[in-house]
């Protein structure tokens, strides 16, 4: 049975769509049967893996309207067992239109049930909010990794993700575990950097991943070649960053 992952935090830029591309595609790499499913109506991840957003006639809007199964809404990408549900800018009306529906925030869960054992991992991108797209994500998630980037504000909003995260827990999915706190844009040549790393540390120990992600041109590069950092540049920095994070995962989950 797949291990559902969400991708969460409710503050933005801060690498939650290139840890659901890079992530997703290194554990591809090391053997593991991977789909990334794109719920961000901005649908970076889809256009970051090289699907043109344009062309999305079936992807999360429908699985979250129950109007298309997940297996209509599948597309096989260019990285070696990696397939992706992609998202498109309709998805910006699903929080409208849920609104009103019966347990809204399980759409998602029962969307995806009939493919879970279809995979190692499922890997949910969430949209930059707390609102009803990441809540379904939450819901039908085993475990959530909350990228934080080593700058000034990193801490700022992360009690409040806590405690949706808590409050997930009590109400709708008792089974939701922190998979990790991830630490993300790394520069060791700046004080601040190594401020907020010891602060993290320090204060969440053991929830934090021993993978830190470094600041690295390439992998800026890599989205707008439609390309993960293994297809782009496999020699980096950056994919060393992530394929060092897909084995922590598959270590501490084996």
């Amino acid at each position: 049975m797949g291990k559902i992952i969400a991708i969460a935090n409710q503050k933005g830029g801060v690498g939650k769509t290139t840890t659901s591309i890079n992530l997703a595609a290194s554990l591809g790499v090391l053997e593991k049967k991977v789909l990334l499913i794109d719920a961000d109506p901005q649908a970076n991840a889809t256009s970051g893996i090289g699907i043109d957003v344009e062309s999305v006639e079936v992807g999360t809007y429908q699985l979250l309207e129950h109007s298309h199964s997940p297996k209509e809404a599948i597309l096989e990408t260019d990285t070696p067992n990696l397939d992706i549900i992609p998202a498109h800018i309709d998805l910006v009306a699903i929080e409208i239109e849920l609104v009103d529906k019966e347990s809204r925030e399980y759409m998602l869960k029962k969307a995806i049930k009939d493919v879970k054992d279809d995979y190692d991992y499922i890997l949910i991108d969430c949209a930059p909010s707390l609102g009803l797209l990441t809540l379904n994500a939450l819901t039908a998630a085993d475990a959530v990794i909350i990228p934080i980037q080593c700058e000034y504000f990193a801490l700022e909003g992360l009690g409040k993700l806590l405690n949706t995260i808590k409050s997930v827990q009590k109400i709708h999915n008792k089974n939701l575990d922190i998979e990790g706190l991830l630490l993300t844009m790394y520069d060791s040549r700046l004080r601040l950097s190594n401020q907020v790393v010891e602060e993290v540390q320090k204060h969440f120990n053991n929830m934090v991943f021993q993978t830190i992600i470094q600041r690295n041109i390439r992998l800026s590069e890599a989205p707008s070649y439609g390309e993960s950092i293994i297809n782009y540049d496999a020699s980096s920095k950056g994919a060393n960053n992530y394929l060092s994070l897909a084995k922590e995962i598959i270590n501490k989950n084996a």
